[in-house]
């Protein structure tokens, strides 16, 4: 049985391109959130729909539940335990629980957890599918692990977030296990996809009518229909980079090993991606390139296939846009 959700003060930490709509929604909600971001404009919106903008981490520290929503381990320390950080104090009061629905390493999280242990703080590790566009739409989900009476008192609010489902998979650091394994496949799909679709052109089908076909099949999923639009378009507008996927990939070649499972075709997704990498060379601008969505992958096949692509400029649903 979840506990009532309206009993605790919330803060929030990051505004980046998921942290923004994810606190958005809490506040959607009804609810009152504390929020700090590294560069306060982004932030600012959010005091118009009822958000409360903090100067520091510190700010939070009279909040029971803190959510952080950041991009790399190194910045998650940064935000808990830095100058200003939201549990650095050596006295005064602190969250009782702390809720980190970012992407990181699991040796960080397990070392993390350890700190706020000691500090009497409760660590729930709640990472996210799906990209900012999933978050307005109410199609994201979560994975969540750590104390399962602190993920009782937190799930009425990740519910509102993650819409599509909030999963519960047991103590410690198993949903980091999970979203390394979700990112494998994500990154095993797109390459495939890619491949497949480039196949389909060179035969001389379009993109567009061969991608229709795709997502009308059963092997058609939310995935493939809101990624048709940037392979038929060649819109690469940024969801998730090339480097961060690779990142995903070696952590999950980097467990098999540990754990002695075999990943062939995880492991010859890797090497087709650092290939991406490696032909982001020949573009004029490489660095900016690599930030571009990983779905620009398709370029590198099309390459390797000796095609070179155009967009069809033919627009497709993604499947999205319910909440535009």
């Amino acid at each position: 049985m979840t506990q009532m959700a309206a009993t605790h003060s919330l803060g929030w930490i990051g505004m980046g391109r998921m942290g923004y709509p994810m606190a958005e929604r809490l506040l959607k909600a009804g609810h009152k959130v504390s929020i700090f971001n590294r560069t306060r404009a982004k932030a600012e919106p959010l005091a118009a729909k009822g958000g409360v903008i903090v100067d520091h981490p510190r700010d939070l520290a009279a909040c029971d539940i803190v959510f952080t929503m950041v991009s790399t381990g190194k910045d998650l320390e940064q935000v808990y335990f830095g100058d200003n950080g939201l549990v650095a104090a050596s006295s005064g009061s602190r969250p009782r629980i702390l809720v980190d629905c970012s992407s990181i390493g699991i040796e960080q999280s397990e070392a993390i957890a350890a700190k706020l242990v000691r500090l009497g703080c409760e660590f729930v590790r709640a990472p996210v599918s799906g990209n900012g566009k999933c978050v307005k739409a109410g199609k994201l989900s979560s994975v969540v692990s750590g104390p399962k009476a602190a993920f009782e008192v937190i799930e009425p609010y990740l519910a509102k977030i993650a819409v599509s489902g909030v999963s519960y998979v047991g103590e410690g650091e198993l949903a980091r296990i999970c979203k390394i394994a979700h990112n494998v496949f994500l990154g095993v799909v797109i390459q495939n996809l890619a491949e497949i679709t480039i196949l389909a052109q060179k035969a001389g089908v379009p993109r567009h009518a061969f991608l229709n076909f795709m997502n009308a099949s059963v092997m058609g999923s939310t995935f493939t229909r809101y990624k048709s639009n940037a392979l038929v378009n060649l819109d690469w507008t940024t969801t998730f980079t090339p480097p961060l996927l690779r990142k995903d990939l070696d952590l999950g070649l980097s467990a098999a090993r540990q754990l002695d499972v075999a990943m062939p075709v995880t492991a010859a997704t890797r090497e087709a991606l650092q290939a991406h990498v490696g032909a982001a060379s020949l573009q004029p601008d490489p660095a900016g390139y690599l930030e571009k969505d990983f779905a620009a992958l398709l370029e590198t096949v099309a390459l390797a296939a000796g095609l070179k692509l155009q967009p069809e400029n033919v627009p497709m649903p993604t499947g999205l846009e319910t909440e535009g």
